[in-house]
């Protein structure tokens, strides 16, 4: 229970994306189990569609629902990522800013002792400091990603902001030391216009981040000091704050409701029939949808592979998404009995956990990674958005990954890359790296003990800094 004597109450405030999401619940059970509040605040659709809480943190654990405003071009119950294709996230981010005004309201109400927000709401410094809640800006980037976009350009330092996106191609001047992390041309190309650059009445992703950096009081890190102790060394020293790693928040299994149990026993059905570590599965999180070539590639490669695969597939981002794309013609009948795609909810911690899953094809989400790693399945790798690139180079760097060889200026890749590189890290001699790693790091990503530590050393600090405020 709550030490020291100091009881907190700690708001927390999401972007509206799942991997966030998830990430910032988990991290608010831990708080909660320690005998603290967390409000978990955010839009009403999104909350109803999160996992059920323990019975046990319900009375700490108290959710938030905060209307979500109209904004013209945002198809009607869009509240998450999820919801939208990709050229319409912008709207969501207005509609996101458009929650200003309740969230003051919220605060004034509530004086929460403190607010961990995410780096899209950076005007919550602002309007946290009209009623003295210090904020913390709680990534679940990890150090790494942080390091990289570097620190606020002309505060402090003489850095200007990278103009073109071969600059994000290059490791930055401000990291001390060698490495690989950085954007492929193709990755970075990707996300330009949005992260980088802004469009409509919108302000950029990088924009939030630095105005983020500047204003929050500190940084908690989707991460652990063992694993990228350089990388947040780095995000130190370029933002002179502090900065608390909060461990990597292993995903926790919920009890489902009655047509999910049904749904996960067909499933088991056919991974009992396979052979132990033979079964590659295959999911790209909920918001990258692969392009028709990208579909065509991968089917034609999983098909090539001779492996047995279960495959997770959005075919479609929401409900206004109107760009279809197709299995190639024949594909399923040819792998019949191989292979299953799954174009509904598949439990994906239950597919990983079992015995005939020998390897995960994944976009590199850090969240599928940690979930990888929990059940030591070895990573093949595809990126599509945001930080996975970064994350992947950092894999490819600690040898706990291989990603599909691709053109680093388009991004395409073959049939025949695809089926290679899973047969390389699930069968072969070479691939054994790979499968090696994984069992390694995961006492690092998944020890209770060590993630517990982490979040107790970070409440100590908030206690700690309490008494002092008061």
């Amino acid at each position: 229970m709550a030490e020291n004597n100091i009881r907190l109450h700690v708001a927390v405030f999401p972007w509206l994306a799942f991997g966030h999401m998830i990430p910032y619940l988990e991290l608010s059970k831990l708080i909660a189990e320690k005998g603290h509040t967390v409000s978990f605040i955010s839009t009403p659709r999104n909350i109803d569609r999160l996992p059920k809480l323990p019975s046990n943190l319900s009375q700490f654990l108290k959710f938030v629902k905060l209307p979500m405003p109209h904004v013209e071009k945002l198809p009607e119950n869009a509240e998450a990522t999820i919801d939208v294709p990709y050229e319409q996230v912008k709207y969501l981010k207005l509609a996101y800013d458009g929650l200003e005004e309740s969230m003051a309201k919220f605060l004034e109400d509530s004086t929460p002792d403190f607010i961990f927000f995410d780096f899209a709401s950076y005007w919550i410094p602002s309007i946290a400091s009209k009623f003295s809640i210090p904020t913390a800006y709680f990534s679940i980037f990890i150090a790494a990603a942080l390091g990289f976009t570097g620190p606020v350009p002309g505060l402090n330092n003489d850095y200007e902001i990278r103009e073109t996106p071969e600059e994000y191609t290059i490791c930055p001047k401000w990291v001390p030391f060698d490495t690989t992390v950085a954007f492929k041309l193709f990755e970075v190309s990707r996300i330009f216009e949005a992260s980088m650059k802004g469009e409509e009445e919108n302000v950029s992703d990088l924009f939030r981040i630095f105005k983020t950096f500047e204003h929050c009081n500190f940084l908690l890190v989707r991460s652990c000091s063992e694993f990228e102790p350089e990388w947040l060394k780095v995000v130190e020293d370029i933002h002179r704050k502090p900065v608390f790693p909060v461990g990597q928040l292993p995903t926790t299994t919920y009890d489902d409701d009655s047509t999910k149990i049904n749904a996960w026993e067909e499933i088991k059905l056919w991974l009992d029939k396979q052979e132990k570590g033979k079964v590659i599965y295959v999911a790209f999180g909920s918001e990258a949808k692969p392009s028709q070539n990208e579909l065509t590639e991968l089917s034609l490669g999983l098909e090539l592979s001779g492996l047995p695969f279960f495959w997770v597939l959005r075919t479609k981002r929401g409900e206004s998404d109107d760009e279809l794309i197709q299995l190639p013609h024949g594909f399923e009948d040819r792998t019949k009995g191989r292979g299953i795609v799954c174009t509904s909810w598949a439990p994906q911690l239950k597919i990983l956990s079992h015995h005939s899953v020998g390897g995960f094809l994944t976009h590199s989400g850090w969240s599928s990674v940690v979930e990888a790693i929990q059940f030591e399945r070895p990573l093949v790798l595809l990126t599509f958005l945001a930080d996975q690139g970064i994350n992947a180079r950092l894999l490819e760097e600690k040898r706990m990954a291989y990603s599909i060889p691709r053109d680093d200026r388009d991004g395409s890749f073959t049939r025949d890359s695809v089926a290679e590189s899973v047969n390389l890290v699930l069968v072969e001699e070479e691939g054994e790296i790979y499968r090696k790693k994984v069992k390694e790091v995961k006492d690092l990503f998944c020890d209770k003990k060590r993630q517990n530590n982490y979040v107790a050393n970070l409440l100590s600090f908030l206690q700690n800094y309490k008494k002092t405020e008061r």
